[in-house]
């Protein structure tokens, strides 16, 4: 299969589920894929973080999390959005006016790779592997792939640039946490801490305040449908 297949493919998956006939849903992905809804979600996840570790280790964590944001940011929007030249779908001649979008947001000019992908999935994989429980797993992989689809029903991307964001996502989260465990290791701490006890996970953070985490999230899955009825539909 060829390069002009596999962009047909995406033109048309694209096509497919790129938005709808429904104020409530515009409004909902127009909301999800904002980052103001979330901040107090990243407000808790700094709490739990500091809760769980001391003051050097909470430092590390926040600095190597910065360094995660800039990683996936830049690969993505500093590296492959120029290099590709990609059109987004909203912006590209020769499909805009065929895209639904919702109240004309149509994003930067070019949209390979997706940056709200890339950090959604870095993110996402970096904070499982460094609290490791299957449900906050779960959750966090949800969490980034709504947010990742947020960003075709927009049509802001295509699915491959949401593909290929992901993957750098995956790899960023994969690879900073790698190198935080082998900054644990060289100081002498066991960054996987397999506490006796059903009140810790695997990675040594309390399962109560995973559970506030969780919370948090599926309050926020809750709250966004409410806030795109009141700003949107009502």
């Amino acid at each position: 299969m060829n390069m002009n297949a596999l962009l047909d493919i995406d033109k048309y998956m694209l096509l497919s589920m790129n938005g709808s006939d429904s104020l409530f849903w515009d409004g909902c992905m127009l909301v999800y894929t904002s980052m103001a809804v979330w901040m107090p979600l990243a407000a808790v996840m700094l709490y739990v973080l500091l809760k769980n570790n001391n003051v050097k280790d909470f430092i590390l964590l926040v600095v190597l999390i910065a360094v995660l944001a800039t990683i996936t940011d830049t690969v993505s929007s500093g590296i492959c959005k120029p290099l590709f030249e990609r059109w987004r779908p909203t912006n590209d001649p020769m499909l805009m006016y065929a895209v639904d979008t919702v109240n004309e947001y149509r994003a930067g000019k070019y949209g390979f790779t997706s940056s709200h992908a890339s950090n959604s999935f870095g993110i996402a994989v970096f904070a499982m592997l460094l609290i490791k429980n299957r449900v906050l797993s779960f959750s966090l992989i949800l969490w980034a792939a709504l947010n990742a689809f947020s960003r075709i029903y927009l049509g802001v991307h295509y699915p491959g640039d949401i593909l290929a964001g992901a993957l750098i996502g995956t790899l960023a989260g994969w690879g900073v946490y790698r190198f935080y465990a082998y900054i644990q290791k060289h100081r002498k701490r066991n960054v996987r801490r397999d506490w006796v006890s059903d009140h810790y996970t695997k990675g040594g953070y309390l399962v109560s305040d995973v559970y506030m985490l969780l919370l948090f999230m599926y309050l926020t899955f809750a709250a966004i449908p409410v806030i795109s009825f009141f700003t949107f539909v009502y």
